[in-house]
C-alpha cells in the first residue's frame, strides 16, 4: 500500500503544532499573571506576592524554553513538508512570521533574561518592568502569528502575480483580515483561562495537602475570580467568532453544526453521528429552530447545509462536529465551575470545600483540551484549502516528497516528543509539588519608597 504524503505531512503539522501550541498558550496567561503579581508586590510590598511570583516564573521558564523548541521544530515543515505552499505564500505570510520574532521574541528573550536572573541585580522598578514587557512580548507573538494564520482563514489585501504567488496591496487588510480580531480575542481570553485553572488547580491541591495556605489561599481566588470574568466572556467572543465564520467560511460552520440541508429555522443538534458516506446524521438530538438563532440571531433564520458544497469542498465533517461540542462543553464546565466559586466565595467556604478543591485539581488541564479542540476546528474546518478558497492543501506539498519519508519523520517526531517533553512536564508537575519558598525565607528585596513613604 502506498503511503500518501499529503495526509502524512498534515498528520505531522498536526502533531507538532498540537504540542507546540500548549507552551505559548500556557505562557501567554502565566507571563500576565507573573506581571500582575509583580506590579501588585511594588505597589503593596507584601512578600507574599513575591513568593507566588517567584513560584511561577519558574515555571514559565520551562514552559517557554519547551516552546521555543517546539516552534523551531515546527518552522522547518514549510520547508521540507509545504515548500510549494511557501513559493506560493512568502511575500505575504514571511513578513508577519518575521515580525513576530523581531518584535515579539526578541522582546521576550530580552527581558526575560532579567526576570530570571535580575531580582537582586537591577532595581525592583526595572524588573517589574521586565515582567510587564515579557506579557507583553507573549501577546505581541499571540498576534502576529494569528494574523498570519488567520489570513489563511480569510485572506484579504493581496493580488495574485503573474508567478503564480501572492503579493501584498493592503497591509492593513492583509494583517486586520475579516476574522483576527475575533480569533485574537478568541485565543487570548483562551490563553488566560487556561492558566487561570492551571493556577487554580495548582492552588486547591496545596491546599488539600495543607501546604503554603496564604500563597495558595490568595492564587485560588485570584485565578478562579478571573475564570468568572472571562469564562461568559469568551462564550460572548465565540458567538460573535461564530457569525463572522458563518458569513465568510460557512462551510465550516455546516461541518460544526451536523447541518446537512439548507433549512430555515435550523435546529440545534446537541448529538448525533454525521455519516458523510450518506449525507445525514444519525441518532440526531436537537433542539428545533436554536440553530437559526444562535447562528443568524433569528428563530427563522437561514442556515446553509453542507450539500450546497460538491463532497470535495467539504472538510471531514465528524471530526469537526466532535471537536466543536468538545471545545463548547468545556466552556461550559468553565462558566459552571467558576459559577459554583462565586457561590462559595460568598459563603465563606472557598478555601475549605474539599469537594469543590478535588473538582478545581480535576479540571486543571481543560484549557489545555479546550484549545486543542478549537485549533482542531480551526484547521479542519478550512480544509480542503491551505488558503481558504484559494489554494488547496495537496498543491501546496514539497514536489517529490515520499510517504515513506514522511512516516519515518513522524516516527522520529513522536519517539522524540515523547522523551523530551515527556520530562519537560515531569520536571513542571515536580516543580508545581515542590510549590513557593515559604514568605519568611525570601529575603525579600525592598521595594522602591514612594513621594509620601520617603516624605515620613
Amino acid at each position: 500500500m502506498e503511503l500518501d504524503p499529503v495526509l502524512l505531512s498534515r498528520l505531522q503539522f498536526a502533531f507538532t503544532i498540537s504540542f507546540h501550541i500548549l507552551f505559548p498558550a500556557f505562557t501567554i496567561g502565566l507571563a500576565s499573571w507573573i506581571a500582575v503579581l509583580e506590579v501588585l508586590w511594588l505597589a503593596t510590598g507584601r512578600p507574599l506576592y513575591l513568593s507566588i511570583s517567584e513560584f511561577w516564573t519558574r515555571i514559565f521558564a520551562v514552559s517557554f524554553a519547551m516552546g521555543v523548541v517546539s516552534g523551531i521544530v515546527m518552522s522547518y515543515q514549510f520547508g521540507t513538508n509545504w515548500s510549494e505552499f511557501s513559493i506560493v505564500g512568502a511575500n505575504v505570510l514571511g513578513p508577519l512570521i518575521s515580525y513576530e520574532v523581531v518584535t515579539a521574541f526578541f522582546l521576550e528573550a530580552t527581558f526575560l533574561g532579567i526576570l530570571l536572573f535580575g531580582r537582586r541585580r537591577v532595581p525592583p522598578r526595572m524588573h517589574v518592568l521586565s515582567a510587564v514587557l515579557v506579557a507583553l512580548g507573549t501577546l505581541a507573538s499571540a498576534f502576529w502569528i494569528l494574523a498570519a494564520n488567520s489570513w489563511m482563514q480569510t485572506p484579504a489585501g493581496y493580488t495574485m502575480g503573474d508567478d503564480g504567488r501572492f503579493a501584498p496591496l493592503d497591509w492593513w487588510a492583509i494583517v486586520f483580515n475579516p476574522s483576527f480580531p475575533y480569533r485574537f480575542a478568541h485565543m487570548v481570553v483562551a490563553c488566560y483561562l487556561t492558566t487561570a485553572f492551571v493556577v487554580a488547580g495548582a492552588s486547591a491541591w496545596h491546599l488539600l495537602k495543607g501546604r503554603y495556605l496564604a500563597q495558595s489561599r490568595l492564587s485560588l481566588s485570584m485565578a478562579l475570580g478571573l475564570a468568572s470574568l472571562l469564562a461568559p466572556l469568551q462564550i460572548l467572543i465565540g458567538d460573535l467568532h461564530g457569525i463572522n465564520t458563518l458569513e465568510h467560511q460557512p462551510v465550516k460552520v455546516a461541518a460544526m453544526e451536523g447541518h446537512w440541508e439548507t433549512a430555515r429555522g435550523a435546529p440545534a443538534i446537541l448529538f448525533a453521528l454525521p455519516d458523510p458516506t450518506v449525507e445525514e446524521n444519525h441518532f440526531e438530538l436537537g433542539v428545533p429552530k436554536l440553530g437559526s438563532l444562535i447562528l443568524t440571531h433569528d428563530w427563522e433564520g437561514e442556515v446553509r447545509g453542507l450539500k450546497s458544497w460538491p463532497p470535495e469542498e467539504r472538510p471531514n465533517v465528524p471530526i469537526v462536529f466532535f471537536a466543536f461540542r468538545l471545545m463548547v462543553l468545556i466552556g461550559m464546565a468553565m462558566l459552571a465551575i467558576a459559577l459554583t466559586s462565586l457561590a462559595l466565595r460568598w459563603r465563606r467556604r472557598l478555601y475549605d470545600s474539599d469537594w469543590f478543591l478535588r473538582l478545581t485539581i480535576a479540571a486543571t488541564p481543560i484549557g489545555f483540551i479546550a484549545i486543542l479542540a478549537g485549533w482542531t476546528v480551526t484547521e479542519v474546518g478550512r480544509q480542503p484549502w491551505v488558503v481558504f478558497g484559494l489554494v488547496r492543501t495537496v498543491d501546496a506539498i514539497s514536489p517529490n516528497l515520499t510517504g515513506a519519508t514522511v512516516a519515518f519523520s513522524l516516527a522520529v517526531f513522536i519517539l522524540a516528543y515523547a522523551v523530551i517533553f515527556g520530562a519537560g512536564l515531569y520536571y513542571m508537575l515536580r516543580l508545581i509539588r515542590i510549590g513557593p519558598q515559604p514568605v519568611e525565607e525570601l529575603g525579600t528585596p525592598k521595594r522602591p519608597l514612594s513621594a509620601a513613604e520617603a516624605a515620613r
